[in-house]
């Protein structure tokens, strides 16, 4: 299984992605170091996110300049990022067969570059239409 993990500003478009081989409790760890790490130092990120078991573990470690906001259980239409994993199955990743975990992993970084370049992400939250990039996904292998 591969996951993409996405932190996005929706103000602005601005991005950190990782696709990571699982989620867990490890996984969220490093995507979380990630983000803090690709955060200005005069920066605090509030994330908002759903009861996943991962994203609020007791033995998550949060770095400082994180903060966890999650939201009220079962209400999906709350989280922005929903519609941005429907966008991407709908116009990147349905209906295709690869040949291995090579591949997956391709397109996945692939959809995500594709919709931070196209300023989709921003268009499917009606946010600001300059993307300001923290940079292109990047898989951890």
């Amino acid at each position: 299984m591969l996951v993409i993990f996405v932190a996005v500003r929706p103000a602005t478009g601005e991005d950190f992605a990782l696709v990571l081989p699982e989620v867990s409790t490890v996984a969220m760890a490093i995507f979380l170091e990630g983000v803090a790490g690709a955060l200005p130092a005069h920066v605090h990120a509030v994330m908002a996110l759903d009861r996943a078991g991962w994203h609020g573990s007791k033995k998550l470690t949060v770095p400082n300049n994180v903060s966890l906001a999650p939201l009220p259980p079962y209400s999906p239409e709350l989280n922005p990022a929903e519609r941005v994993w429907l966008f991407l199955r709908e116009r990147f990743l349905s209906f295709r067969v690869l040949d291995d975990q090579e591949a997956v992993i391709d397109a996945c970084c692939d959809a995500w570059n594709a919709l931070a370049a196209e300023n989709q992400y921003a268009a499917t939250h009606g946010s600001q239409k300059s993307v300001h990039r923290l940079g292109g996904i990047t898989p951890l292998r």
